[in-house]
């Protein structure tokens, strides 16, 4: 603890250029009052911790049979929406898959669009988009709407009337670089990453000025201490609690492969306004092909821990060393109070693709416990709770020129990037959650910017070779167990949102909208949506209704045959035979769809 007690005062030290102008810390406290407002939906995850839990209960399990739809609307964009709306007083904002559609509609006039913007874009970013077009949502911050573009532009709009306030460039298409993930704001900063690890992009997170654009810091994940924003005296590596020494990214990589290590920055942000950290994962090394990479390749699939003044890092975990099977530790990192072996700690929890959840002190990293959430996992026996490090399976090892079948999960993960939901009143996680394993051969591959740089024929299948692809459930991160869980054809890649009227609600793949009783899990109500649901329902309340909004629009890597029109099961990094049955049950479309209660 005396070593992070070091790394804040260091941070503080840093940031002591950068300190947040009143007004502009006032705009960060309105943040926390208006996500503690359940009328309203001001941050992607619901608030800064990630929860994505409601208090409404005019919808509740004793009426929720009533639902019906109160209005909807096409969102002019055909690809996959993973992003959800926000509610900011009367208006609700939202954002479509590429081509990037913004709108704003007042809800006070529903039927008319309040304004419209659609970016430019540099044109080349499609074809760079490892995993479909998709978009997690904007931002809101300071009266304005963060917006990002596939091309990798971060735009600013005046929230009422959508006229441009100011753009940055967080990347370079041309570089195989894209940008697909929800701003996260903080104080004066508006934090943005990365993605392009299939493009053998190195991955970062982008620190600029919420007033002006200005970049202020940028902090990669592999590389150099000064670029990574390491100091390697105070930043704990959080799997030894010791520091993390001079150059402990370079002294895990051999052939200077690390200048095109991956570890994109592509998911979800949270934030811990009391510490002053905000947490976030980095993805898959590149390439695939781990025999092109000897070590552990840090700090590849971490858990980062970072001032958001600075960009400098208190901590890091890496969750998989030496990742052989793309094990991105992008999914979202939530922020509760945990009581563990009888102390209450401030926690994060964190469902990572490998297939563990790992219990960690948010304050340090020091891991507290590590269980699996899917049944199937086979490529590791556990984690080692002194080593932090992975009990890998050796016959489940990837390597060059092998053919390694039967590794679960697959590369998709047993959770992909669909967010999770914490409900304090049950203290349990409402996942959706993947099924399936794969077979996994490498290959040597050569860099060229602007093209693929993977190195693995990878194929998808069920575990068990079953029906079931995915599951919904419900989780106990300190005991490990699942308390119900929901079986569905396909991969469940929507993020539930729980809400005080003991309700889970969620999307299908194949196209539904699902109420399930909380604390069963039994399904209360079921709607038919125009597409497929990889995008995260919220609930907001308006002139005295409470309302419940999700995007429907089928795509991302769970379903990129059907988005790319592809057919060969190997083909989208693996994920085509996976779901080759899914366009008998739904086809491409994005629509924002709003329920309300019916008489």
């Amino acid at each position: 603890m005396n070593r992070m007690k070091r790394s804040w005062i260091l941070s503080a030290a840093l940031s002591a250029s950068l300190l947040i102008a009143p007004a502009l810390a006032g705009a960060q406290d309105d943040l926390v009052a208006m996500s503690e407002d359940p009328n309203q939906w001001v941050i992607p995850l619901g608030n800064y911790h990630g929860t994505r839990h409601s208090t409404l209960d005019q919808i509740n399990s004793d009426n929720v049979d009533r639902l019906r739809v109160s209005w909807t609307m096409s969102t002019g964009a055909l690809r996959g929406h993973e992003g959800q709306p926000l509610i900011i007083g009367d208006m609700m904002y939202f954002q479509s898959a590429y081509p990037n559609h913004v709108y704003a509609v007042d809800l006070n006039d529903i039927g008319r669009i309040a304004w419209q913007f659609t970016p430019e874009q540099n044109t080349f970013a499609p074809s760079v988009a490892c995993c479909d077009l998709v978009n997690r949502g904007v931002a809101y911050g300071d009266g304005m709407i963060l917006v990002a573009a596939l091309d990798t532009t971060l735009y600013a709009l005046d929230a009422e009337t959508g006229a441009i306030v100011w753009t940055a460039q967080n990347g370079d298409p041309n570089l195989g670089q894209t940008m697909t993930m929800a701003p996260l704001v903080v104080g004066d900063k508006v934090i943005a990453g990365i993605s392009g690890g299939e493009f053998g992009v190195r991955g970062y997170v982008t620190g600029f000025d919420l007033r002006t654009g200005t970049q202020l810091w940028r902090a990669h994940s592999v590389g150099p201490d000064e670029e990574i924003l390491f100091d390697p005296e105070t930043t704990i590596d959080a799997a030894t609690q010791q520091p993390v020494g001079e150059n402990s990214s370079l002294r895990t990589w051999e052939n200077e492969e690390w200048q095109l290590g991956g570890g994109t920055t592509w998911g979800w942000y949270t934030y811990d306004p009391e510490l002053n950290l905000f947490y976030y994962g980095s993805g898959n090394p590149g390439t695939w092909n781990p025999s092109q990479r000897p070590g552990d390749n840090k700090w590849s699939t971490t858990i980062f821990a970072r001032n958001p003044d600075t960009g400098m890092a208190a901590w890091a975990y890496q969750m998989t060393p030496h990742d052989m099977w793309d094990y991105d530790g992008i999914n979202e990192m939530v922020l509760t109070e945990t009581e563990v072996d009888g102390e209450t700690l401030p926690t994060l929890t964190h469902f990572d693709r490998n297939g563990f959840a790992y219990l960690m002190d948010r304050r340090d990293g020091r891991l507290l416990r590590a269980h699996t959430f899917d049944p199937s996992v086979n490529w590791a026996t556990g984690i080692n709770m002194e080593t932090g490090r992975p009990e890998v399976v050796p016959e489940k090892e990837t390597e060059a020129d092998r053919n390694v079948t039967n590794i679960c999960p697959a590369a998709q993960g047993a959770k992909n990037q669909q967010p999770a939901s914490y409900d304090p009143e049950t203290r349990l996680f409402y996942l959706g959650t993947n099924h399936i394993c794969m077979d996994y051969q490498a290959f040597s591959v050569r860099y060229r910017a602007g093209f693929p740089y993977v190195g693995a024929i990878v194929s998808m299948y069920p575990a068990n070779n079953g029906d079931i692809r995915g599951r919904v459930i419900a989780f106990d991160p300190v005991t490990g167990e699942t308390q119900w869980e929901n079986n569905e054809t396909f991969q469940a890649y929507s993020g539930p949102l729980s809400t005080s009227g003991n309700l889970v609600i969620y999307g299908t793949l194949d196209g539904w909208l699902k109420a399930a009783d909380k604390q069963t899990g039994e399904v209360l109500y079921e709607f038919r949506m125009p597409s497929g649901v990889i995008a995260n329902p919220i609930t907001y309340m308006h002139d005295g209704t409470q309302y419940i909004a999700v995007l429907s629009g089928v795509g991302g890597w769970a379903a990129l045959g059907l988005a790319e029109g592809l057919t060969q099961g190997t083909e989208g990094l693996g994920a085509v035979g996976l779901t080759r049955s899914l366009g008998d049950y739904t086809n491409l479309g994005g629509t924002l769809v709003v329920f309300e209660l019916g008489n």
